[in-house]
């Protein structure tokens, strides 16, 4: 069976002030910087945008070996996952996570995200991310409850076999999890607001939209536990739902249910915090676009009207008192009072809410929390030799994930703790010059997944966005 967990491979605190102290605590062996990229005529899509970004990054970093980890990770989604075509005339984008020859709603939209940024003055660009919004709008109108999806809308998945669910050609698996709907809302508002192209904005996009809608509110779960329903014959248990496949009750008080993680990891108590934040701000975005291209007041004020409605249940249910760190944010919760604890890698986490718009850094509950996911507090918060970071159960204990220790930098104002981060991810590509989906936390050498496709965009996100916002500290490196 092909999912993330098919890619594992068998083969004392470290402070940021720790870090700053020891230029050779990472060090590693002798490294030729050589680029890792494909050849010119195997890269899947090239951006003159992208390779001036890359030029002037060479050229501007003194560390050879983060230029070098810049060149590799920045333009690794376009150079192996991207896949563009055109059909009947229209932009259509197929993007791979990296190993898994499927796309994610969540992964393909993060994948594709840094080079929104650059669109605007690269036209070629503008159509690749056309593109994937078209074929995200495609999905979503095919299963609004899928993940992820073939190119090939005729194929079968091998989860056909083993899940019980409304399993259709063209699926590659079913996971209900919110953020796979608010990541192509986040992408396609971002796109909107760079480049002030409404080319996207079809009736398909439109209808995708009230489908979005209208899932949400089945998951509202305020007339029943709704169509979903997800089992899966496996010996692990963060795969499969229990109760007949519907989760764990909750009390309906305006939360949507999420059966899944970022992770594809099964939820505990299905209010996902993050995912229900996220949603908030999607549905107001969708508003937003509704109002001014659409002209379209009714289905605005409905997205609007459940933003507010969640907002409220979230200002209600979401936050606990923790005895060591005051009022937190927590991960899960069911609406009777019980709450989960902790954070994961994937986004939306707890810790990325300020990168994503969902709550301001300088929130006092938010600091709060992100002291405690960076707390042995957090059970999976991980400390070793190489590094410390968060990681999940998708991976095991003990593994942290790249993705956590980027967002760690790009939720910070501190410049040790940014420092910090990034020595944290040099020292963790272990010779490869990319990023993983996670290792080990005193052994780089044992990663899983060498072709992660998120992570590498997502460190080269940081790595550019340190350009524009510390460029001393990038240089002191």
């Amino acid at each position: 069976m092909q999912n993330r967990r098919d890619f594992i491979k068998a083969s004392g605190l470290i402070s940021a002030a720790t870090l700053l102290l020891s230029k050779n605590i990472f060090s590693q062996p002798l490294i030729d910087f050589t680029s890792k990229r494909p050849p010119i005529a195997e890269r899947k899509f090239s951006s003159e945008a992208v390779e001036e970004v890359i030029k002037n990054m060479n050229a501007f970093l003194p560390n050879k070996e983060l230029a070098w980890m810049f060149e590799n990770c920045f333009p690794n989604t376009l150079d192996t996952t991207a896949f563009y075509e055109e059909v009947n005339g229209i932009p259509d984008t197929y993007v791979i996570t990296g190993d898994i020859d499927a796309m994610w709603l969540r992964d393909s939209s993060a994948q594709v995200w840094p080079y929104v940024q650059l669109s605007a003055k690269d036209k070629k660009l503008q159509q690749l991310i056309i593109g994937v919004i078209n074929r995200q709008v495609k999905c979503i109108l095919k299963d609004s409850y899928a993940n992820a999806f073939y190119k090939d809308e005729n194929k079968v998945s091998e989860w056909k076999q083993t899940d019980i669910t409304d399993m259709k050609p063209g699926i590659h698996e079913r996971k209900w999890e919110i953020d796979s709907l608010c990541f192509p809302i986040r992408l396609a508002h971002g796109y909107w607001k760079i480049t002030s192209d409404t080319s996207p904005f079809t009736s398909d996009w439109k209808e995708s939209v009230r489908l979005t809608v209208q899932t949400f509110k089945e998951q509202q779960r305020k007339q029943g536990n709704g169509p979903y329903t997800f089992q899966r014959t496996t010996s692990w248990a963060t795969d499969g739902v229990p109760l007949s496949g519907y989760g764990y009750p909750v009390k309906p008080v305006g939360l949507i249910c999420s059966m899944f993680r970022p992770s594809d990891d099964a939820t505990i108590f299905p209010f996902l915090v993050p995912d229900n934040f996220f949603a908030t701000v999607v549905l107001k975005h969708a508003a937003e676009i509704l109002n001014v291209v659409y002209k379209d007041a009714a289905l605005a004020n409905e997205c609007n009207d459940l933003a507010t409605e969640i907002t409220k249940a979230l200002q209600q249910f979401a936050t606990i008192q923790h005895a060591q760190f005051g009022k937190i944010y927590a991960y899960e919760v069911n609406g009777f009072g019980s709450f989960n604890l902790m954070d994961d890698a994937n986004n939306p986490s707890l810790l990325s809410m300020p990168y994503l718009d969902l709550v301001d850094v300088n929130d006092d509950v938010y600091k709060n929390t992100r002291a405690f996911v960076l707390s042995s507090e957090n059970p999976f918060f991980f400390k070793g030799k190489i590094a410390e970071g968060i990681g999940g159960p998708h991976a095991g204990m003990d593994m942290i994930w790249p993705l956590s220790i980027s967002m760690r930098a790009l939720t910070s104002g501190d410049d040790k703790e940014i420092t910090g981060c990034i020595k944290m991810l040099i020292a963790s590509h272990a010779g490869t010059g990319f990023m993983h989906e996670s290792f080990n936390k005193d052994d780089a050498s044992q990663f899983t997944r060498k072709w992660f496709a998120w992570a590498n965009t997502l460190f080269g996100e940081l790595i550019l966005h340190l350009q524009t916002t510390k460029p001393a500290l990038l240089k002191s490196i």
